[in-house]
């Protein structure tokens, strides 16, 4: 049989029931992602992504703010969230805009840390 033997409203209907399909995946996909994810090195859960930043001008957009390295000196990590500058040591926290940054690891060119909504 060819294309054209097929009643008309036959090929939209299975187009529509796969738009559908596609569409209702997605849906379900949706409340996953929210939960928990993990790209380009910044790994999220429901509260809080951790992320590792190495190199200056690093960076990684977390729970919607932008997270800038700026290097490490004398052990501190120097960072920008979105537009405020804060540093930080290893195993010190602290608020920058609506983020908490827990520094967990700080070497000579990196910082790993855990951003939280404060």
């Amino acid at each position: 049989m060819t294309a054209s033997t097929y009643p008309r409203g036959m090929s939209s209907t299975s187009a529509a029931s796969r738009a559908a399909a596609t569409l209702l995946a997605g849906a379900l996909l949706l409340p996953l992602s929210a939960c928990s994810f993990t790209a380009n090195g910044v790994s999220c859960s429901t509260s809080s992504c951790t992320v590792t930043l190495a190199g200056d001008g690093a960076e990684a957009d977390i729970l919607g703010t932008t997270l800038t390295f700026g290097g490490v000196q004398d052990g501190r990590a120097s960072l920008s969230v979105g537009g405020a500058s804060v540093s930080c040591g290893e195993g010190e926290s602290v608020v920058a805009g609506p983020l908490e940054l827990e520094c967990s690891s700080v070497t000579g060119d990196s910082v790993e840390l855990t951003a939280s909504l404060g």
